[in-house]
């Protein structure tokens, strides 16, 4: 089966006269003949597809792009649909919305997809008006979202520039400070690396390292007395890392 180009979010000449944004989705089914019928009633006038028959294969695409939303069969070769919703959730830090596609409609079934991090679910065989609708509606709940970036109990308000944590303690940052906690935020759960800093914060290649310190110093030192937790962890001769308290 081909594997239809990925054109992300970029604004496509069509755009410019609609003013419409592609979705860009991920299939992931191991059924050929459904997987082509899905592409087929999609089509590309409105999305972008991309396609995987099993879960190791969604997990690296997953992982190297960005998302509208996946629509994820449970019944997979290997590795199921619920490890991989599990994985992109957990090891991912990936929080794109989810649609589970499954033949099994026991509520017990839909219990354990819900808790391991889906948001939605359409019982086989199902109408494909109704898929793209559900579609649709996730996508609408992800760009609600998408002011709000998550790393473990930590929430950083992009609008705001207000980090809040599970415990209902917040503060709001500004200038510098919030430049440099949105790159550690991006960056969760890898670390962020001084040349990174350089570029995301400033904009330049050749900022002294004793100035990044300072920074995050006075950083460290503004999230401790808020929050009660520095969240930052240096990784020496690397940069540094988000952590958040219930990694501390």
């Amino acid at each position: 089966m081909e594997q239809y180009p990925i054109r992300g979010n970029e604004i496509l000449p069509s755009d410019l006269q609609t003013g419409k944004k592609y979705l860009r989705i991920l299939i992931v089914e191991d059924h050929r003949a459904l997987a082509e019928n899905i592409f087929e009633f999609l089509g590309e006038t409105f999305y972008c597809l991309d396609f995987a028959y099993d879960g190791l294969t969604a997990l690296h695409l997953v992982s190297v792009n960005r998302y509208d939303v996946i629509v994820l069969d449970i019944m997979l070769p290997g590795l199921s649909g619920l490890k991989v919703c599990e994985r992109i959730r957990n090891d991912l830090q990936c929080n794109t919305p989810i649609l589970f596609m499954t033949a099994r409609d026991d509520i017990e079934d839909k219990a354990s997809g819900f808790s391991l991090g889906g948001d939605d679910y359409l019982v086989k065989p199902f109408n494909m008006r109704e898929m793209e609708l559900r579609i649709q509606a996730l996508s609408r709940r992800d760009t609600a979202k998408q002011g709000e970036k998550k790393a473990g109990s930590i929430y950083f308000n992009t609008d705001t520039l207000t980090i809040s944590l599970n415990n209902g303690k917040k503060v709001e940052l500004s200038g510098t400070n919030a430049r440099l906690f949105e790159a550690l935020i991006q960056a969760y759960p890898r670390f962020v690396s001084h040349d990174i800093f350089n570029q995301s914060v400033w904009g330049i290649d050749d900022i002294d390292l004793h100035t990044l310190r300072t920074h995050i110093y006075n950083l460290r030192k503004l999230l401790k007395d808020a929050l009660g937790h520095s969240l930052i962890k240096t990784m020496r001769g690397r940069g540094y890392r988000l952590i958040p308290p219930e990694e501390e």
